[in-house]
């Protein structure tokens, strides 16, 4: 049975976030957390300078502790994601698309070597797998 939590938090000047709470998965919800965040913004759902919630209205609003929130908005602050100012709040960073970019590469580069870990121990020529990965590339959704 897959169990999750889809909270949608709503934001002044008509900004939403949608986070969804999994039950079913070993990631901690502090990562749950960042990883959706970190998603929106490198895919332009939230902009460079858009406001998010404040720690307290996010853990209230998806019924976690505000500790959890602070320890993902910690990272994304460490990884450049969000800038935090007393008295202002969190918003997001004014990103570099060169930034993105490697975060995103780094991703795929987790994928890739999973793959070929696969591939090798299954007996799999990389010629093959090279065949897929263009095949996939090429794929539209």
């Amino acid at each position: 049975m897959y169990l999750y939590n889809k909270h949608i938090i709503k934001q002044t000047g008509g900004i939403s976030l949608e986070i969804i709470i999994s039950s079913n998965t070993s990631k901690p919800i502090y990562e749950q957390i960042t990883m959706q965040i970190k998603a929106m913004i490198m895919s332009g759902e939230l902009q460079t300078g858009n406001p998010i919630p404040s720690m307290r209205e996010l853990a209230k609003s998806i019924h976690v502790s505000v500790i959890t929130v602070q320890k993902a908005y910690e990272d994304l602050q460490r990884d450049g994601f969000i800038e935090t100012t007393i008295g202002r709040g969190s918003f997001v960073s004014a990103q570099n698309k060169d930034f993105i970019q490697e975060e995103q590469q780094r991703k795929a580069e987790e994928h890739l070597q999973e793959a070929a870990e696969i591939g090798r121990t299954s007996g799999i020529p990389v010629e093959k797998l090279i065949e897929l990965l263009k095949l996939f590339y090429q794929e539209e959704n």
